[in-house]
């Protein structure tokens, strides 16, 4: 007989997922979609103009499997200006399809069945499908709300290491949170990293949209750069998410492991958006601080007028997100929230394994200043007329 569902065991609970749901959900009622995380404007124009050129100059062929040099140096030179740390582009950086691929190809290459590999919840969709993949077992540690902001208990990190524990999985800036771990947080896990010989694998792709603290990576903590991968990308710093142009940074040895598991992925991708991507990484100081500025005020624009039409709101220090809490069913209020309100949101609850997230919902902030006024607009008029208690 033939299986009626021949999706392997481990990854049937990985089926459509909620943002296909919602953005679908928008385009149907035509709401305004504050689900999925891209902005509705593109990137710096001598960026576009960049791969343009590229793809007259006839840059439209397989680049090399390690990416091109000039995107390779750039990252490496991108690393020591921001943070001091010196890395080899030669064998030390491999450019990617986005930092999904970063991620998903590095979990496949460093575990395996029998492994334990530990992230925080919330967390980034794809890291439970990239450990199920890697027929490891994910293990989860809490990120619990303290009224303004997001922390974590330290015995439960540590409790979470064991004899099994390959892989921690640190995403900071965190999506969906926003939260920025602190030089605590971070030196804690590290000791942890050092104490029990752990590859540590972060996901830095909100690196440059910080608006309160700081980002360290933690590869520059004494003791972390010969253990740690970092994964980052072009997507959400130059506004162009849909080029996943990524890259990880590592040991020579680690890069090399992971290489052997993306060379049967995508193999190469983004031929022409390689050159551009060098060219953004080299733009001036201002041109960072003006992006992170510009998002700072959607930030607040959006979460002054989640607060205003009675949304339990957390500001985020970082990213495209805010979090809301809104007493009920996140699922629920979602899927009602379009023909209420004419906006859409993405339930929290998909971004846990346990209960914790069901009350909770997430707002994208990474659009235009008009159409987060006129989402703010749609959502206090509903919630004056009380259509979305």
């Amino acid at each position: 007989m033939v299986d009626a569902n021949p999706l392997v065991a481990r990854m049937r609970g990985f089926g459509t997922s909620v943002f296909a749901e919602m953005s679908a959900l928008a385009v149907r009622t035509g709401s305004i979609n504050l689900g999925q995380g891209f902005p509705d404007t593109d990137g710096p124009p001598e960026l576009l103009e960049a791969a343009v050129e590229a793809i007259r100059a006839g840059h439209n062929q397989y680049p090399p499997g390690a990416g091109i040099p000039e995107l390779r140096r750039a990252v490496a030179a991108h690393q020591e200006r921001w943070y001091g740390q010196r890395v080899d582009p030669d064998t030390e950086v491999l450019i990617t399809a986005g930092a999904t691929e970063a991620t998903t190809a590095a979990v496949l290459a460093l575990t395996g069945p029998g492994d334990e590999v530990i992230f925080f919840e919330p967390y980034f969709d794809t890291y439970p499908a990239a450990v199920a993949l890697a027929g490891a077992t994910r293990r989860v540690v809490a990120l619990r709300r303290e009224q303004s902001r997001w922390t974590f208990d330290p015995a439960e990190l540590r409790a979470a290491v064991g004899p099994r524990t390959r892989l921690i999985l640190l995403n900071t800036p965190h999506n969906p949170t926003g939260k920025v771990f602190d030089a605590t947080e971070l030196q804690l896990i590290a000791d942890l990293a050092v104490e029990h010989d752990l590859l540590v694998l972060t996901d830095e792709v909100y690196e440059h949209l910080v608006f309160d603290g700081e980002h360290r990576p933690l590869a520059t903590l004494p003791g972390m750069a010969e253990r740690t991968l970092i994964a980052g990308s072009a997507g959400k710093t130059f506004a162009v998410t849909g080029w996943k142009i990524g890259w990880l940074i590592a040991p020579a040895r680690l890069v090399t492991a992971v290489r052997a598991v993306k060379q049967m992925l995508t193999y190469v991708n983004g031929a022409p958006f390689q050159p551009a991507v060098a060219l953004g990484l080299g733009l001036p100081d201002a041109y960072f601080a003006a992006t992170a500025g510009a998002l700072r005020d959607r930030r607040d624009q959006l979460c002054t007028g989640l607060a205003a039409a009675g949304f339990d709101v957390v500001v985020p220090q970082a990213t495209y997100f805010a979090m809301a809490d809104v007493g009920r069913d996140g699922v629920e209020f979602c899927r009602a929230l379009p023909a209420a309100t004419g906006v859409v949101a993405i339930p929290g609850s998909v971004f846990y394994d346990s209960s914790a997230g069901d009350h909770l919902i997430r707002f994208a902030f990474c659009k235009r200043p008009e159409v987060v006024a006129e989402a703010v607009r749609r959502l206090t008029e509903a919630a004056a007329g009380e259509t979305i208690r």
